[in-house]
């Protein structure tokens, strides 16, 4: 299967279905009573994670996603159909932001995670709605909301254990191979993992998910090579198998090469605990192995475990793996006491003041225009029927009792101005 770890979507919630505007006729009856339904609600976008899915590949062939829109409202008070949500199942590990604000939206870390992206539109009231002691026959209904849309980056993050790093050719495949059931490509030139390989190597019982990651070279951080666009799998790592080649004329500088692109990319992963293997040692003699190791040795850090290893006869293949496992439960640890210790977060109760209820809405002159913005009056102004005068005289009614309107007498307005309302300018009407 062809690995695609970044792809850009778009995401479309369904619109919510227009209120009716209708009345009844019965036999006798001239004038029935108003009888128009309110709209269905749009369907929403759920993004929902699952673990077996290891590649974005699908997403290419299919890039923009949409909802089920709602339906209109019915005669006899009949509520429109609900558009149905679109669930999209997602790998395990995606990280979803807006390709346009780069704002991050949703992080799916579990299995079953359910995230709603796009919220659907709510359905219009139809002129039901409307009826009151003093407004017996309203002739108003609503359109529906027009659900939210996303121009949507998915980017997949690997969630592995263990991070097999170095350089091209350095035994990361092999290793993979010999620990778990994976089955990646193997040869003897460098870039044979083109795509991150996952394997889960069983260690007395206690699982560990390891992710080989295409190798790496000097100036991988800014694009060189192939690596550079899988560093990033290594950010949720819980530790890093560094693999480095025995017969390498200069394995100090092989190991300082993969630090420094490690760093360029983030210094974070310089902090990750790591555990250091010489490998493909079946072929040396035990002296040259112990003068690779010393080399390799006087450039990595005392504290970090530093094994010679061989994937092909075994050598030490059960200490690295010990070694591993320490450091991921240790991890695994950490991560408990730190979620454990977190306060969970109260939700704020905020009373607002007039004046701050004033704030949720502004007015701005531009020449002759006259630019309202602010969530609820937009919200309004997206469910008016322009061409119906009684939902046009609707919305001045709300515009006066939120003081949008005495602030427009305030600044000037004029009776040939253009009231705008919204940044899209796609609402407008005239002062009157």
């Amino acid at each position: 299967m062809k690995f695609v770890d970044s792809v850009v979507i778009e995401v479309a919630a369904g619109n919510g279905g227009d209120g009716a505007l209708s009345f009844r006729h019965e036999k006798y009856v001239e004038k029935g009573g108003p009888d128009g339904g309110d709209g269905g609600d749009g369907g929403s976008v759920i993004f929902r994670g699952v673990k077996h899915l290891t590649t974005l590949v699908s997403f290419n062939y299919k890039q923009k996603l949409q909802a089920e829109h709602g339906e209109k409202g019915g005669k006899r008070k009949r509520h429109g159909k609900n558009g149905q949500n679109l669930v999209v199942e997602v790998p395990v590990g995606t990280v979803v932001t807006d390709e346009t604000t780069g704002k991050l939206l949703a992080d799916v870390t579990g299995d079953s995670q359910e995230v709603l992206i796009a919220k659907g539109g709510k359905g219009g009231f139809g002129n039901a709605h409307f009826v009151s002691s003093t407004r017996q026959v309203p002739r108003v209904a609503e359109l529906g909301e027009k659900g939210v849309m996303y121009q949507l980056k998915l980017e997949l993050k690997l969630l592995a254990d263990v991070g097999l790093v170095g350089l091209p050719n350095a035994g990361k495949s092999t290793f993979l191979s010999v620990v778990s059931h994976a089955t990646p490509e193997i040869a003897d030139y460098p870039f044979t993992t083109l795509i991150p390989q996952l394997g889960v190597a069983d260690v007395d019982g206690f699982g560990l998910l390891i992710a080989d990651i295409p190798g790496l070279i000097e100036g991988a951080a800014k694009g060189k090579g192939l690596g550079d666009a899988f560093l990033q799998h290594v950010e949720r790592t819980a530790v890093l198998l560094h693999l480095v080649d025995a017969y390498s004329n200069d394995v100090a500088g092989d190991y300082q090469t993969i630090m420094r692109e490690l760093e360029r990319y983030s210094t974070e992963l310089t902090k990750r605990p790591q555990i250091i293997a010489l490998t493909k040692c079946e072929g040396l003699d035990e002296e040259l192995v112990a003068m690779q190791r010393q080399t390799l040795a006087a450039v990595v850090p005392e504290n970090v475990p530093l094994f010679t290893l061989s994937s092909q006869s075994g050598l030490h293949v059960k200490d690295v793996l010990y070694a591993l496992k320490t450091e991921v439960e240790a991890y695994r640890l950490a991560q408990e006491a730190i979620e454990e210790a977190a306060p969970e977060e109260a939700i704020p109760v905020i009373e607002l003041t007039k004046s701050q209820q004033r704030e949720g809405w502004r007015v701005r002159q531009e020449e002759s225009n006259f630019i309202v913005t602010g969530e609820k009056i937009e919200t309004f102004a997206a469910r008016t029927d322009y061409s119906n005068p009684d939902g046009l005289r609707r919305l001045r009614d709300i515009m006066r009792k939120m003081g949008i309107m005495h602030e427009l007498q305030r600044k000037g307005i004029q009776p040939d101005d253009m009231i705008i309302i919204g940044e899209s300018g796609n609402y407008r009407l005239s002062y009157q």
